[in-house]
């Protein structure tokens, strides 16, 4: 199984599909999730790209330090992912905390990535947002990761998709709830410790940018994505109707739509022959 080795040690697992060929995209998971929930993004993206996605520290089949964990520390081990596969630059797409990393690797190393599309998270931190995760951050160090259960599936998926699809998001809540939970509390933590003053930064980002939000996300509401496409030069804002905040789960074919026609503009390739909504959940 491959891994790359961060500047602290840590074993980072990763996995690569897709076009050999194809342009590098790599695929970074936000809090408490790894990268089986790119599930339905596997197979629309492989057809075009060199997809790489990586377990960040704490979740799935990478380590857990003991921590503290920052998020630019994990911003680094995205990187060091790419190194360990010999990929200079990226297409880079995140989710929820992916996607703060995401804005990270972009101002931080910003010769490493090719285009942005930030999924379903912010640039700020909001009082009652800081005070939920302090909430999850005890709960996970304190009663484990099965007390988190009831009040995180329903700040993650809304109401409508919840009672249509509970089969596929039950997958999700699994995911969420196999990590181990000193490892999402340090997440969490990394997270709140992220400072505001990041989003000073975010004007000097001068690679294309999409920016993609559920019309029902209420953990990082459409707000909070107006706000990133206001603040990024240039940046496309999508707006998935009838999607929370696990939009590429919930919503997959217009999420991948949204996505691939993104970066159909961003490589020049024509946007004809797109996968259909049926391919884009297989």
């Amino acid at each position: 199984m491959p891994s790359a080795k961060a500047s602290d040690g840590c074993e980072l697992y990763y996995e690569t599909w897709g076009a050999a060929d194809g342009e590098p995209l790599l695929l970074v998971m936000g809090l408490g999730a790894d990268l089986r929930g790119w599930v339905f993004q596997r197979h629309v993206l492989g057809r075009r790209f060199r997809c790489i996605a990586f377990d960040n520290r704490g979740a799935g089949r990478s380590e857990a330090p003991e921590g503290p964990y920052s998020l630019e520390q994990m911003a680094a081990d995205a990187v060091a992912v790419l190194d360990a596969e010999g990929i200079d630059q990226a297409h880079v797409m995140g989710a929820s905390m992916g996607g703060v990393i995401a804005q990270i690797l972009a101002v931080r190393h910003a010769d490493r990535v090719r285009s942005l599309v930030l999924a379903c998270t912010a640039s700020r931190h909001h009082h009652w947002r800081r005070e939920l995760l302090v909430e999850w951050e005890r709960a996970a160090r304190t009663k484990g990761m099965g007390s988190l259960g009831v009040d995180a599936f329903r700040w993650l998926v809304g109401p409508r998709i919840r009672k249509r699809f509970g089969l596929w998001l039950n997958i999700l809540a699994r995911i969420v709830l196999s990590q181990p939970s000193q490892g999402f509390a340090n997440q969490a933590r990394a997270i709140l410790d992220m400072p505001d003053s990041m989003r000073d930064e975010l004007p000097q980002i001068s690679v294309p940018t999409l920016v993609v939000v559920g019309s029902q996300d209420i953990l990082t509401p459409v707000g909070d994505s107006e706000e990133l496409a206001e603040t990024i030069p240039g940046a496309r804002l999508e707006v998935i109707g009838g999607a929370a905040h696990g939009v590429m789960v919930e919503a997959p074919a217009a999420f991948n739509e949204v996505v691939l026609d993104f970066l159909a503009d961003v490589t020049g390739q024509p946007s004809a022959g797109l996968p259909d909504a049926d391919a884009a959940t297989a």
